[in-house]
């Protein structure tokens, strides 16, 4: 079969090769896919750049999740049947005609569901999920904080967060993302490249404070976002995109910004900081991730929750994706199909 795999860190254009490579086997607990798209996702750009620890090593094939058919069921297997249509997370292995992956992490799709949107509800929307539904469970009538808004986690949070009847602030670096996030629902849409999000949001919030701050910045915006929040309020994390670009003592830099919490304020001032990391969940509690995907797919089916693809592109153009992906702007998700 061909996949594409990172043989080098660096750009996207000198990165990738496609080659043929082994077909895989599931073991007993897995399921076979044939691939019909897979979807990008940050952590995949810094793979790519050396920057994800996760990662296997070079040459890899990385890749979260995958839109396809059951090929193969591992021999303990029994809720699900060759030729249904899936969407699944996986354990990297995504970038290829076919992939593997447990059993519990796969969920039926419809037929007629667009190939795109699915995929985008495997790791985007299933970690928006157990941010905001599991971990943080939003109420009507809180006010959160949003950072990369437009992107595919922040575009699923604003989705839950509307349907929860929250007061949405996010940020983006353009106007025309901002454009995007009113047209999604965000109440309080801000450019940080042109205002500080934290004097605008201090300005309608007063002293209530936050009552969630989703982050996959990271860095300092830890610390800024503990400062907007108000008692009984928390910061999400689940990324540190302000590593991207940075040489050594940039990225040192980016660690420092994080500062150092200590416990006793926290309880305090009533504040918290989780974090959340997909692959551990999957790794450890593997019932969580069947639990969110099957829930995203019912909201999805539903109407409640509405996948917005920002980019399409054929196998052979995997370079052009990752470029797209990290240029930063992109709205949505990328997604780059294998069969059509």
């Amino acid at each position: 079969m061909k996949a594409a795999l990172i043989v080098r860190n660096g750009s996207p254009d000198k990165a990738f090769e496609i080659r043929d490579v082994e077909h895989p086997k599931p073991q007993a607990h897995e399921i076979c896919i044939e691939v019909e798209a897979f979807g990008l996702n940050y952590a995949d750009v810094m793979a790519r750049l050396g920057l994800y620890q996760d990662a296997p090593p070079l040459p890899a094939i990385v890749g979260y999740e995958v839109v396809g058919r059951i090929h193969e069921l591992g021999t303990d297997v029994k809720d699900k049947e060759v030729g249904q249509r899936v969407v699944a997370m996986t354990r990297f292995g995504g970038y290829a005609e076919y992939a593997v992956t447990d059993a519990r992490a796969v969920a039926i799709i419809p037929e007629d569901m667009d190939a795109g949107k699915a995929t985008a509800l495997a790791t985007q929307y299933g970690t928006a999920y157990y941010a905001a539904e599991e971990m943080s469970r939003l109420h009507e009538g809180d006010h959160i904080l949003i950072h990369a808004a437009a992107g595919g986690v922040g575009t699923a949070l604003v989705q839950l967060a509307r349907w929860r009847g929250c007061t949405i602030f996010g940020t983006a670096g353009s106007d025309e993302k901002l454009d995007y996030l009113k047209a999604q629902g965000v109440h309080y849409p801000i450019n940080y490249r042109k205002q500080d999000f934290v004097r605008e949001i201090e300005k309608v919030v007063g002293d209530r404070g936050l009552d969630v701050v989703f982050d996959s910045i990271g860095g300092n915006y830890i610390k800024k976002g503990l400062k907007l929040l108000g008692a009984g309020g928390r910061i999400i994390g689940y990324g540190a995109a302000s590593m991207t670009g940075k040489n050594l003592f940039g990225k040192i830099g980016v660690a420092l910004g994080f500062g150092f919490h200590s416990p006793i304020s926290l309880l305090t001032h009533s504040k918290s900081i989780i974090g959340v990391n997909m692959l551990r969940i999957a790794d450890h509690r593997p019932l969580v991730i069947k639990r969110c995907l099957e829930n995203v797919v019912r909201l999805t089916e539903e109407g409640i929750l509405n996948p917005v693809v920002g980019g399409t592109f054929d196998f052979e153009n995997i370079a052009d994706a990752h470029a797209l992906l990290e240029s930063r702007k992109s709205m949505g998700k990328i997604v780059v199909y294998v069969r059509k």
